[in-house]
């Protein structure tokens, strides 16, 4: 395979993760960009020096406010992929096809005995490591959750507190802070808007049709139909 063709080739075998990838990172820097002149302001307004780009990058304002959304957004996704184990949504390519509720047998999930020759190695062992792989995904994005939550509330902490200082207020400790309203408000307020998109999704895309999206029934599909893609 020539060069060019392989450079081709991974474009666009991975052109959907490089797209939203390369999105993020300039949604990100406008953030920066954005959030920083609104900083400046309020430092205007109460006369202190303002500060520049590279400082800001640094700052616990910028960390918390990238931080609470990045654990909302890993939030839904852990609830997701555990929920529809068990959860389903008749019409809804969000959903299983209603008779295969729960975790499946090792037959349809092709783990164990029934492991092919492509299938992940760890899928064809009878140990912790396939209980472990069979639950990756879902645990991958609890520790990501998990992990973003606890930097939202030390940089959350920092950005309250840098706040209380110059309002001439005591500062308040990290554990002080996790009983806060400002932690909770910025959680919340996350959380319900990943879990109303959520909602609004499987329900939807059992009557709504986007033609060529893996995300979408067939539009020839009936409403009714479960499970399947477009």
């Amino acid at each position: 395979m020539k060069p060019e063709q392989a450079r081709r080739g991974f474009w666009r075998s991975n052109s959907l993760t490089l797209c939203f990838g390369a999105a993020f990172l300039v949604v990100l820097g406008f953030q920066a960009v954005a959030g920083r002149a609104e900083f400046n302001e309020q430092l205007a307004v109460e006369g202190l020096q303002q500060i520049d780009f590279g400082d800001y990058l640094m700052s616990s304002d910028f960390a918390v406010d990238v931080t609470e959304n990045w654990q909302s957004e890993f939030l839904q996704f852990f609830l997701y992929i555990f929920g529809t184990v068990y959860l389903l949504q008749l019409g809804s390519p969000e959903s299983k096809p209603l008779h295969t509720s729960g975790t499946e047998s090792d037959r349809d999930q092709r783990m164990g005995d029934h492991a092919r020759a492509d299938s992940p190695r760890w899928a064809g062992t009878k140990d912790w490591r396939q209980a472990l792989y069979s639950r990756s995904l879902g645990l991958a994005m609890a520790a990501f959750f998990l992990l973003s939550w606890l930097a939202q509330s030390v940089s959350g902490v920092a950005a309250f507190n840098e706040l209380r200082l110059r309002q001439l207020q005591t500062p308040v400790t990290w554990h002080s802070y996790l009983a806060s309203a400002d932690f909770w408000n910025r959680s919340l307020q996350n959380w319900q808007s990943e879990l109303l998109a959520v909602a609004a999704m499987a329900i939807l895309s059992v009557y709504l049709r986007q033609r060529g999206s893996p995300e979408s029934k067939p539009v020839g599909a009936a409403h009714e139909a479960t499970g399947v893609e477009g």
